[in-house]
């Protein structure tokens, strides 16, 4: 089957409907099928990755909690060994965060760079040597430092672009490295929608479309596990354990319908699209010949 653009298709654009169409394409750099057209596009609601937000917001917080700590009362009395023992609590504190948000997230990178960070941060100490000031620049390179996370996590939302034609979905996002998945609609068995509290407040929202093959689905799973001692003598240890996992809707923000406005009528417009798309191919060849008969009846009663 033959691509082309909607330019290609047409080189004299007639209304804005069409430039806003050619706009689209151009933007997130698809082309079109025979006789596809855009139904709609859509990009992430600005408060839909406020959990990527407390990557940054979190450690600036860690920083101007240790502005304050460093100079009051209780930090005072640590005596000789304060430059020391202030490198080796901020950088712990950044560590314990990236862990943390490492296992929230599910993306051991988060870790490493965080690292990243303070191995720069205690370089740069050194190189400069900036001990005489160690408390000041631990903290304004804290803070300056994670606060350049606004404008990425501001890049990556708007990196996301999800346009629905009358036949697939396509769906796009990433910065440095951008992934791409175009979802037909008779593919789509089910579809997975969900709104937080914030979410209904400003009416946006995730759909996650499911297909047999499992695209849509993650996993939870809990695990539990215990050792016992097998022989006193000699030392050795049994371990037992088991798991449990459950299959839920779950996907990257590049791969669903992440953080949509207005989440009602995007949501009724896929399942209308959907339910268009499932009908055999005879069966839409049978309406549409109905169609252009009721059309020719129309014309002919005026």
């Amino acid at each position: 089957m033959p691509y082309y653009t909607k330019h290609g298709q047409n080189p004299v654009i007639k209304n804005k409907k069409h430039v806003y169409e050619e706009f689209i394409i151009l933007i997130v750099k698809l082309q079109l099928l025979e006789n596809e057209k855009v139904e709609k596009k859509l990009t992430p609601h600005p408060l839909s990755f406020l959990n990527l937000h407390l990557l940054w917001l979190i450690p600036v917080l860690w920083g101007i909690f240790l502005a304050w700590f460093f100079n009051s009362a209780y930090w005072r009395g640590v005596g000789s060994a304060d430059k020391w023992l202030s490198v080796l609590l901020w950088g712990v504190g950044i560590l314990l965060l990236g862990i943390a948000f490492s296992i929230a997230f599910i993306r051991w990178r988060i870790f490493f760079s965080f690292a990243l960070v303070v191995v720069l941060g205690i370089v740069l100490l050194w190189k400069w040597n900036l001990w005489g000031n160690v408390h000041i620049f631990l903290t304004l390179y804290t803070i300056l430092i994670f606060l350049s996370g606004l404008p990425v996590v501001e890049a990556y939302r708007r990196s996301h672009r999800y346009v629905l034609t009358d036949m697939r979905i396509i769906l796009r996002g990433g910065i440095f490295r951008v992934r791409e998945r175009s979802l037909r609609y008779e593919k789509i068995t089910d579809i997975d929608a969900s709104q937080g509290i914030i979410g209904k407040i400003f009416g946006f929202g995730n759909i996650i479309p499911i297909t047999p093959s499992g695209f849509g689905m993650g996993q939870d799973e809990a695990f539990a596990g215990g050792g016992v001692e097998a022989k006193k003598k000699v030392g050795i240890f049994g371990f037992a354990g088991g798991s449990r996992g459950v299959s839920t809707p779950r996907t990257r923000s590049y791969y669903e319908l992440h953080g949509v406005h207005p989440y009602r009528e995007v949501r009724a417009l896929l399942e209308d699209m959907i339910q268009r798309n499932s009908l055999a191919p005879y069966q839409r060849e049978q309406l549409e010949i109905q169609k252009e008969i009721l059309d020719t009846l129309r014309r002919k009663e005026e």
